[in-house]
C-alpha cells in the first residue's frame, strides 16, 4: 500500500471510530429526529444554505464511510426540505457518498473486501461482466439488497465510476422518494419497518427485475431474427 493510500486509510478507519467511540449512532435514531424536527426545521429557515450544505456533508460523510443512519437522514430530508427539494438533496448526497464508497473499495479496502465477501463478489462480478449497468439498476431498485454492501461489492468490479454514479442516482430514485415522502409526515412513522408496505416492496422487485427481463426478451428476438 502507497503511503498516499496509507493515510487515506488512516483517516477513514479514524473516522469511523470516532463515529463508533463517542456512539454518534444515536443523533441517527428516529426518537432523536423526532425529538428535534422543530430545532432542525427553525435552523433551516434561519440559514437555509447552511442547513443544505451541512445536512449533505453529514448525509455524504455517513454513506461514503458505509456507516449506518442512512434511512434515517432520508427521512429527515423529507421532514425538513419537503419532498420536491428533500428527494433531490437526498438524490445527490446519497449518490455522492455511495460513489466515494465504491471508489474507496476499489482503491483502498480491495484485498479486505475480497477476502471477506469473496464468495459473493465471484456471483456479482459475473453478472456486471454479462448485465453492466442492468445489473447494477436491478441491485439498486430492490430495496432488500443492502445500500453499503452493493457500493463496496461494485468498487471490486470493473464498472466505469460514470456509469456507476448515472446508475446509482436514477435506480435509487424511487426508494429514495418513498422515503423522503414518508419523513414529510414523520409523526405518523412509529418504526422503520413500517415505510415499506409488502405491495410496495413487490413493486420495487418487478420494477427492478423489468430492464433485465427486456433485455433477455430482446436478446431472444433478436436470435430468432438471424
Amino acid at each position: 500500500m502507497t503511503s498516499l493510500r496509507f493515510i487515506l486509510f488512516a483517516l477513514i478507519a479514524f473516522a469511523a471510530s470516532v463515529f463508533y467511540y463517542f456512539d454518534l449512532g444515536q443523533y441517527l435514531t428516529l426518537e432523536t429526529l423526532k425529538s428535534q424536527q422543530s430545532t432542525i426545521e427553525n435552523y433551516r429557515i434561519n440559514h437555509p444554505k447552511l442547513a443544505v450544505t451541512f445536512y449533505m456533508l453529514v448525509y455524504i460523510a455517513v454513506t461514503g464511510l458505509s456507516l449506518p443512519g442512512a434511512v434515517i437522514l432520508t427521512l429527515a430530508g423529507g421532514a425538513v426540505f419537503g419532498f420536491f427539494w428533500g428527494t433531490a438533496i437526498v438524490s445527490f448526497a446519497s449518490t455522492i457518498g455511495a460513489t466515494l464508497a465504491f471508489l474507496a473499495a476499489r482503491f483502498l479496502f480491495r484485498e479486505q473486501v475480497q477476502a471477506k465477501f469473496s464468495a459473493r463478489l465471484e456471483a456479482i462480478d459475473e453478472g456486471v461482466k454479462k448485465e453492466g449497468g442492468f445489473y447494477l439498476f436491478t441491485l439498486r431498485l430492490v430495496p432488500i439488497f443492502p445500500f453499503f454492501m452493493i457500493n463496496l461489492l461494485m468498487g471490486l468490479t470493473n464498472m466505469r465510476v460514470g456509469v456507476f454514479y448515472v446508475v446509482s442516482q436514477i435506480g435509487m430514485l424511487a426508494g429514495t422518494a418513498v422515503y423522503v415522502n414518508a419523513g414529510t409526515e414523520l409523526a405518523k412513522i412509529d418504526s422503520l419497518a413500517g415505510i415499506l408496505s409488502p405491495s410496495l416492496l413487490g413493486a420495487f422487485i418487478l420494477l427492478g427485475f423489468f430492464p433485465l427481463m427486456a433485455k433477455k426478451i430482446a436478446e431472444v428476438i433478436g436470435a430468432r431474427k438471424c
